[in-house]
């Protein structure tokens, strides 16, 4: 190669092994991409890897994206979608703004409104499902969050027979009210006890008295197989509830209760200087330290 390169260029022997080092670094570094990758497999990213990137591009969208203009990843591109927040609510007292924070339109709203203002009552919660707005995935979403409080039972249409479960006591078995009895009038429930009978009148002074009888279960000692042995022994009288007015309340009228905690109480009457009087229970929602739970546990023991 060195004679036949001579015979059209006079190179010398350095110059010849030059370029023949010359050459082969040519060489390589154009056939060294080709044996990576025939040697080294391609790790494609994961779902993960491949989801993070996608909700990154849809985060740094452009503004016209995001407000419907132009629509990318969305796949109902142009159709608006209501974002609602979920509360405890009695559907008897909550206005037109609140109905629409848990998802409605305003004339779905509004057809509600409508409904209460001819005199309609909602004394269940099942009795939502007869409102044609609300589609039957709504009311399934909605139905947890509903509190519905200071309404008789719905009595029986004319010519209807509603048969309830029929409970045989037997007649030596006294039936206890618990909001009015005393410590020897619980101790004669059986299953109690003396020891028992204290715990529930403590508890039942610090929560403001029971307003079902599954509260029993919050007092300490009294498991589930405790409570099946005593709860067709007792009643509850609604009636008897210490209620407190939430418009009025002080640090004090808490102290001790179960449910909300100091800083809760102190955060409700702080938004209520601030803001206020509460106009109902959908209010409490307001105070972000509230969390729908203790909400929904206060509701029967407030008044506004």
């Amino acid at each position: 190669m060195r004679k036949w390169l001579n015979n059209y260029f006079e190179f010398s022997r350095k110059e010849f092994n030059g370029l023949m080092v010359l050459l082969v670094l040519l060489a390589g570094t154009f056939l060294f991409p080709m044996i990576y990758r025939a040697l080294v497999p391609v790790e494609l990213p994961s779902a993960e890897e491949q989801l993070a990137v996608l909700k990154f591009a849809m985060a740094n969208q452009p503004k016209e994206e995001k407000d419907g203009k132009k629509r990318i990843f969305s796949p109902s591109a142009g159709s608006e979608k209501r974002k609602s927040v979920l509360f405890y609510f009695d559907p008897n007292v909550i206005d037109l703004n609140d109905w629409q924070k848990l998802g409605l339109s305003e004339k779905q709203a509004q057809a509600i409104l409508n409904y209460r203002s001819k005199g309609g009552v909602f004394r269940k919660k099942a009795d939502l499902k007869k409102m044609y707005t609300l589609s039957p995935q709504l009311y399934k979403v909605l139905e947890p969050y509903v509190v519905i409080s200071g309404i008789d039972p719905e009595p029986a249409q004319k010519g209807e027979v509603k048969f309830k479960e029929q409970i045989v006591i037997p007649k030596d078995i006294k039936i206890i009210e618990l909001n009015g009895a005393d410590t020897l009038q619980l101790d004669e429930i059986r299953g109690v006890g003396r020891v028992f009978a204290r715990r529930i009148v403590a508890y039942r002074e610090r929560v403001g008295g029971f307003h079902k009888k599954e509260q029993l279960k919050e007092v300490f000692g009294i498991d589930s197989l405790k409570y099946e042995e005593i709860k067709n022994q007792v009643i509850v009288d609604p009636g008897k509830l210490k209620k407190i007015n939430i418009n009025t309340a002080a640090l004090a009228d808490f102290k001790n209760h179960p449910y909300i905690r100091h800083k809760q109480v102190n955060a409700v009457i702080e938004y209520r200087k601030q803001h206020g009087n509460y106009s109902n229970i959908a209010d409490l929602n307001k105070v972000a330290i509230l969390t729908p739970e203790i909400i929904g546990r206060l509701a029967p023991y407030l008044t506004f």
